[in-house]
């Protein structure tokens, strides 16, 4: 199939599919004029990679482990020996981000009990530090 019809089938932009393909997780084939042509097994694949991304893992990563994995249809199971080292780098990895957002939410919560038990003693002062701080971002 080309690469509308792939990209309606996997719900994946075409751009994003030409991304997959720069990466090397990718790799349809091509017609003599050129159009890239998907497989049935090509739906799979995006099945995965969607599946990897989700989980957190980059697509580096995504490139090594995809061809040890396969797809039942609703999930990846392991294919080849060897990519549970890979696997746990990646979980604990994903643990420390977790962590580090979890601190980063206890902090604001922190400053947010702070702010609401002293309450708010120049009303102005603190409007123009936010005005300061949208327009920063504007």
């Amino acid at each position: 199939m080309r690469m509308g019809e792939f990209s309606r089938r996997t719900g994946v932009s075409q751009r994003l599919l030409r991304y997959y393909e720069e990466q090397g997780l990718l790799a349809p084939s091509r017609l003599p004029s050129g159009y890239r042509e998907y497989s049935e097994s090509d739906v799979a694949t995006v099945r995965g990679i969607r599946m990897l991304l989700a989980a957190g893992l980059g697509t580096a990563t995504i490139a090594e482990l995809l061809p040890c994995l396969a797809d039942d249809g609703n999930s990846l199971a392991p294919a080849c020996s060897g990519m549970l080292p890979d696997l746990n780098r990646e979980r604990e990895r994903l643990d420390a981000a977790v962590a580090d957002l979890l601190a980063a939410r206890e902090a604001l919560d922190d400053i947010i009990a702070a702010t609401e038990s002293t309450g708010v003693a120049d009303e102005d002062a603190c409007a123009a530090i936010g005005d300061a701080g949208r327009s920063r971002h504007d």
